[in-house]
């Protein structure tokens, strides 16, 4: 699984004076669908840029580009052109670099706040005793210089951003607040010449309210990618490495393939390797989410990030950098965060106008006012003195400003641009933590529709390793007996059969007599002699060839192998003496998950190779739905295609080994057990790490949920537009209204979508993923 993981997320690296590379650059301002657009666009229009990909949630610009045609620092100049600030700017792998830079931003955007919230709020206080109680000496020039630090210091970094962006000949965000908190304050200095209302007040507190939606919005997010945060945790920070003979330990980064690792009981392991010396018991439940600790002795893999128990261990570094396990499940779930579904169509259409579009409706606003005001106010002011803010005594040319500044302050299209991304960047996060990894938001979406599921059997719904489940001997002979001279025998076969009864005989600390003289005869079983006596195990037609009598034992045989097992007799001499069955188990949680399925309404379905006997019994076992026994790989894609020309594009395939990749390609979400075979794993488009099938179930409900969340958002948000605009427009929302509305709008996105990481969910083993 870990080589296709990695092949998967592994992009291409950079390359030494020229050749493919690629960068990361953290944009805190980018906080919508059109910001994004002109970010990639500016990138683009770079010679060598090959690939532009943004994450709005995350701040998160990933460039590919030629080295030999430019470079990180003209990437970064690009963006900064565009108006917005760069906190990072690095090679592919600086992910805590880029983690400091947005936790510097935050406390930036705190700083600023303040900067702005202090001085508004004296403002607010000397306007309420100017209205209310007493005129306040010298209150214009008082409320000029306390609005100058939010209007200008505190919000110079946004009015900079909006210059920039228009000279570069695009509009920003930033844009639509500098219009809607400079001209206020600058009309505002006219009532020192003439008297007038004072719209500095006004400036004042958009510019402050701004910049706390910006800090809030920041933080929520920050909430919302707690997942990546918590798995870069997880890794070791340094390790013990041999290093000429001498025990050296080094940070994490300078740890090369083949360095020899010493890791002490607690520690944990610092990167992907081969156990060399030593054993032990290891916590792989962040991978795997299985509870109990695996035993380890030399020549076992271990996994990065994982726990020594007790012993001491040497391992040698396998697996560095951005090829561990768990580099690549950061890189799937960023992948997933930052991808798009196909409902984000609508959103980046309508917001890639957006901003042109605002613009143009405040200066007809505007217009409209002026040049009709005095026949408007007669319309829309009658009656209007239920909205405390509107003052139907105002002149048309100032209700035409407050018209056009509420236009511009309420229709950012923010939450519009947050709905998608944060729903997604949560969902994928609650499925990273639960062992769930969605390759893309596509995935997500389709999953939300799935009608049928299809199973493969062995390794999928069973545990893919046989086991002994019945020891029948005859009369005057013990199982333990039965056991040791079945298994003695068996030891000189490579049978799955013979695995299953070393194990067992392992289990029980039986010893074995030596083996003499063993034959294994294609077709019938294997014989050896065990003491001096010749012991054979095998099926009933090579027993009868042997001149045996089945007759006491056949009813016992003919029952295990009624429930699919695979039953043999085995005979000592001239006289049976028992049978024994070997049968692959279900696992824990088969018949939880599939009942979990139905409750939701979606068909299950059991491709096998297997026969048709075995097949149905595990069927029945599990409470599956329908059967299709004996099928080749090639067949189970025509079966997938069946069923999708009879349900329609909602089929999800779960598999684990080779022979399932070709039908996991097929079906419209492929599932992959993350502990089967690699090409099963890279044809996959959601990813089980662990065994457990409640995964499937954790999946599907989580789909649903993160789907549900993005159609909420979008409506809210588009709905939120389409009334709040309108309104502003005709003089009937007054600009502080309209800034503080558009501030909530945007949190109320993120924190809907931060509701998913508590919301239960549907599941055969509960939320213990990981």
């Amino acid at each position: 699984m870990m080589d296709s993981i990695a092949r998967e997320a592994k992009a291409s690296g950079r390359a030494p004076g020229g050749g493919p590379a690629e960068a990361t650059l953290i944009v805190p301002g980018m906080g919508s669908d059109h910001c994004a657009g002109l970010v990639g666009t500016s990138l683009r229009r770079l010679p060598g840029v090959t690939a532009v990909s943004t994450q709005i949630a995350t701040h998160k610009v990933t460039v590919m580009f030629d080295a030999g045609r430019t470079d990180v620092a003209a990437l970064r100049a690009a963006v900064e052109r565009a108006g917005y600030e760069v906190a990072h700017a690095g090679l592919k792998g600086e992910a805590e670099a880029g983690a400091e830079a947005e936790e510097a931003y935050l406390r930036d955007a705190r700083r600023r706040l303040w900067l702005a919230g202090v001085p508004t709020t004296l403002i607010m206080l000397l306007m309420m005793v100017e209205m209310f109680w007493l005129p306040v000496p010298g209150y214009l020039l008082l409320v000029a210089l306390l609005a100058v630090v939010p209007v200008f210091v505190a919000g110079a970094a946004t009015h900079v951003s909006a210059w920039k962006a228009l000279t570069n000949r695009t509009a920003n965000m930033d844009v639509l607040i500098s219009l809607g908190s400079l001209p206020p304050y600058l009309i505002g200095l006219v009532g020192f010449l003439f008297p007038m209302t004072s719209f500095m007040e006004m400036a004042s507190t958009i510019m402050t309210f701004h910049l706390l939606g910006r800090y809030l919005e920041s933080r929520a997010k920050g909430r919302a990618s707690q997942a990546i945060r918590q798995l870069l945790e997880l890794g070791a920070k340094s390790a013990r490495v041999l290093r000429d003979g001498e025990e050296v330990e080094l940070p994490i980064g300078e740890v090369q393939v083949g360095d020899l690792m010493v890791v002490r009981p607690g520690e944990k392991i610092p990167s992907d390797g081969e156990v060399i010396e030593g054993a032990s018991h290891v916590d792989e439940s962040l991978a795997t989410g299985e509870p109990l600790p695996v035993e380890k002795a030399p020549g076992d893999g271990v996994i990065g990030a994982t726990i020594n128990k007790e012993g001491l261990l040497r391992v040698r570094a396998t697996r560095v950098g951005e090829d561990t396990f768990l580099a690549q499940v950061i890189g799937l779930v960023e992948r997933a965060q930052g991808s798009k579904v196909p409902i984000q169509e609508f959103a980046d259409r309508v917001t890639g106008r957006f901003v042109p579009l605002v613009l143009l409706t405040s200066l007809l606003s505007l217009a409209v006012w002026l040049g009709f005001g005095e026949a408007l106010r007669g319309i829309l002011y009658w009656g209007a003195g239920f909205l405390p803010w509107v003052n139907p005594e105002l002149s048309a040319p100032l209700v035409a400003l407050l018209s056009s500044v509420a236009v511009l302050v309420i229709a950012c299209p923010c939450a519009l641009g947050l709905a998608t991304p944060t729903a997604l960047m949560v969902g994928a996060g609650r499925g990273a933590e639960l062992g769930i990894l969605y390759r893309s938001g596509e995935a997500i979406q389709t999953f939300k529709d799935i009608r049928v599921v299809v199973f493969d059997k062995t390794g999928t719904l069973t545990r893919g390793q046989p086991v002994v489940t019945d020891l029948v001997p005859a009369g005057g002979v013990s199982a333990d007996e039965l056991l040791v001279l079945a298994t003695a025998v068996e030891v000189g076969s490579e049978h799955p059969i013979a695995q299953a009864l070393r194990d067992r005989a392992g289990e029980a600390h039986l010893a074995l007599p030596p083996l003499e003289a063993f034959e294994a005869l294609n077709g019938r079983g294997v014989q050896a002699r065990l003491e001096g006596a010749l012991v054979r195990v095998g099926n009933g037609r090579w027993m009868a060839e042997c001149g045996l009598d089945t007759n006491e034992l056949a009813g016992a045989l003919a029952g295990m192998e009624e429930q699919g097992k695979t039953a043999l007799y085995v005979a000592r001499e001239h006289r049976l003496i028992g049978v024994v069955a070997i049968a692959d188990t279900l696992k824990a949680d088969a018949r939880e998950a599939v009942a979990a399925l139905k409750t939701m309404g979606i068909r299950t379905v059991m491709l096998t190779g297997d026969n048709e006997r075995a097949a149905r019994h595990v069927a029945a076992q599990v409470g599956i739905d329908s059967v299709y026994a004996q099928v080749l790989p090639e067949g189970k894609i025509d079966k997938v295609r069946e069923l999708q020309a009879e349900v329609g594009p909602w089929v999800a395939m779960v598999g684990d080994g080779i022979n399932d990749a070709p039908a996991l390609k097929q079906a419209n979400v492929g599932i992959a057990i993350g502990a089967g075979a690699d090409v099963a794993v890279e044809a996959a488009d959601v990813i089980l790490i662990g065994d457990r099938l409640g995964g499937v179930v954790q999946a599907a409900h989580l789909s649903r949920l993160t789907f549900r969340k993005i159609v909420e958002n979008l409506l809210w948000a588009s709905g939120y537009n389409v009334a709040a605009i309108p309104i502003a427009a005709l003089g009937l929302l007054h600009p502080m209204i309209g800034v503080v509305a558009m501030t909530a709008s945007s949190l109320s996105v993120v924190g809907n979508s931060l509701r998913l990481k508590r919301t239960p969910l549907a599941g055969a083993s509960g939320e213990s993923g990981r």
